[in-house]
């Protein structure tokens, strides 16, 4: 069983930086496909970012393209998130997940593992 565990939450003001990562408990992590998913209170779950094993490809919601970036340590099987300018709306808890097929999916169905999540709040 692969665990996914998400760290580096916290509250910040809006116009702020902050970058959230996770890791996988996988010797196989290279070959995983990685996300990033979101959901504010009251809210859908909705995709942020994703990434396909060996670097190969990233997508990004439309909502974060520019200011966030995806990426990943495969020797420390880490992928990051950096948030850059954040906004209000940016507050939610972020959810980590990985899949085996390598892919980078906006599909939160397509990510067999998943994190617990962390709380990011941007204060106006």
């Amino acid at each position: 069983q692969v665990q996914v565990v998400e760290y580096g939450g916290g509250s910040v003001q809006a116009g702020a930086s902050l970058r959230i990562y996770c890791t996988a408990s996988t010797a196989s992590f290279a070959n995983f496909g990685m996300g990033w998913f979101r959901q504010a209170p009251g809210m859908e779950r909705e995709f942020v970012a994703a990434i396909s094993r060996n670097d190969l490809f990233t997508s990004y919601a439309d909502s974060v393209k520019g200011r966030f970036t995806i990426s990943r340590d495969n020797t420390k099987r880490t992928v990051y998130l950096q948030m850059n300018s954040l906004k209000p709306g940016d507050t939610a808890v972020y959810y980590c997940a990985a899949n085996n097929f390598g892919r980078g999916s906006a599909q939160w169905s397509d990510y067999y593992y998943r994190g617990q999540g962390t709380q990011v709040t941007v204060s106006s």
